[in-house]
């Protein structure tokens, strides 16, 4: 028995909902899947973790705090998925800055069905030529991240949520729209059980001195409602292909009853 292929699945970003519409009908008439639309940065960056599409298509000048390049950054840097920009107009200040994200295609507005179907197929064709030569030690499992029973956070280099799994979610007491592009110290609060003392911001101290940072002992996690928890957590610099650091990468890990009643006894 013949096993049907599953359809490409692509996520389109355009805050013109016309566009939006219109780029969908194009796709799903050629056999695409759209895996979803979305209007913003942060959503990009958000729906491309849960949805894991084979290719994005980014409007470039979108609403928010992320535009459409600095979401297509992250989203090549960390899924590994191919972006394909869409704009109206580019001065060469927003092609430079768009070259640097990587993308694997570039359309200006307006465009016709070809346009956009040979671009997604040669954009297809190259990312699998890639992922041959793609560091798989580096690559991150978003499946496991998002199903995972520990909070994953990812910032900016300003310290800004970039990504939160919906662990984290549950873990801060925060709705994911509430948490994404907010400085990390607005959502994650710290504290020294012993002292009552907020602890750094981990994110601004692994980019400020470039080094994995780890808090274990006497760490309390006080969200947003007052809940107390106690916490182990460990940040790291998130690194591009060429090893600059964009970011910052925070697991935290909720102490079990047994670990709570072992650090009271010493």
């Amino acid at each position: 028995m013949n096993v049907m292929a599953s359809p490409v699945q692509i996520l389109i970003v355009e805050d013109d909902e016309i566009i939006s519409n219109l780029i969908g009908v194009i796709l799903e008439k050629k056999g695409y899947a759209v895996a979803g639309k979305v209007m913003t940065g942060e959503d990009a960056i958000m729906r491309t973790a849960e949805f894991q599409p084979d290719l994005v298509l980014m409007d470039i000048n979108l609403a928010g705090t992320f535009d459409g390049i600095t979401a297509a950054k992250y989203i090549h840097s960390i899924f590994r998925i191919p972006v394909i920009f869409l704009t109206g107009h580019c001065d060469d200040d927003t092609l430079n800055r768009a070259k640097a994200s990587e993308p694997y295609g570039f359309l200006l507005k307006p465009f016709t069905s070809n346009e956009i179907i040979s671009n997604i197929e040669i954009a297809l064709y190259n990312h699998n030529m890639r992922k041959r030569y793609f560091d798989k030690a580096s690559l991150w499992d978003m499946k496991k991240i998002m199903a995972a029973l520990e909070s994953v956070i990812i910032t900016d280099t300003k310290g800004r949520i970039i990504f939160l799994n919906p662990y984290s979610c549950r873990l801060l007491d925060v709705v994911e729209k509430d948490a994404m592009a907010k400085p990390l110290r607005k959502v994650l609060i710290l504290v020294n059980k012993q002292t009552g003392e907020r602890i750094n911001d981990p994110a601004l101290d692994v980019l400020k001195d470039k080094i994995v940072v780890s808090y274990d002992l006497n760490t309390v996690l006080v969200t947003l409602s007052n809940k107390k928890r106690l916490v182990a957590l460990t940040a790291r610099p998130v690194k591009d292909d060429r090893n600059d650091i964009i970011g910052v990468s925070i697991q935290i890990r909720e102490k079990t009853l047994n670990e709570i009643k072992m650090a009271e006894k010493n």
